[in-house]
């Protein structure tokens, strides 16, 4: 820079062929400068390149990668393990609802049959708007899959039984 400065100099003082040879001198130091700037910088990133090569490869990186990928595999057994049984009781969960049901439906049905049962054992006992009265409650319970009404209908035509 300093030389182009004195070249801009020189040319305001009109001195003939100097100024020229300085501005030429001055160009060619700056691009050879930053020749040498980008050299460098080229040579900085090439070495840096390499290194980090070297490391990657290094068997201390190769080392830790396997472990990290151990651990990463552990990890995603874990929380593998960890939904398949949420996954396994939920559908326990959802068989054992469906089996209590099932079950539900089916006592539900022997209790009804055996009102049904008592009923025509004990219509002849029975006044006929009694009966009809009972049957009409039976009907009624079984609809609305009430247990504790179909027990008590059951006790109560039993009483009725043992009464008369």
């Amino acid at each position: 820079m300093a030389i182009l400065l004195l070249a801009d100099l020189l040319s305001w003082l009109a001195v003939p062929a100097l100024p020229e040879v300085l501005s030429q001198l001055g160009l060619v130091m700056l691009l050879s400068a930053f020749a040498v700037l980008v050299g460098a910088g080229l040579a900085g990133g090439l070495k840096m390149s390499v290194r980090t090569i070297a490391d990657y490869f290094s068997s201390t990186q190769k080392s830790r990668r396997r472990l990290l990928f151990a651990q990463a595999r552990q990890d995603q057994v874990k929380r593998l393990f960890y939904f398949r049984t949420v996954q396994l009781k939920y559908f326990n969960a959802l068989k054992r609802t469906r089996l209590l049901k099932a079950n539900n439906r089916k006592h539900l049905h022997l209790l009804s049959n055996a009102i049904s049962q008592q009923l025509t054992s004990v219509k002849t006992n029975l006044a006929a708007e009694t009966f009809k009265e009972l049957q009409q409650q039976h009907a009624r319970y079984r609809r609305q899959q009430n247990v504790a009404a179909l027990l008590q209908l059951q006790q109560q035509i039993a009483n009725l039984t043992d009464n008369k």
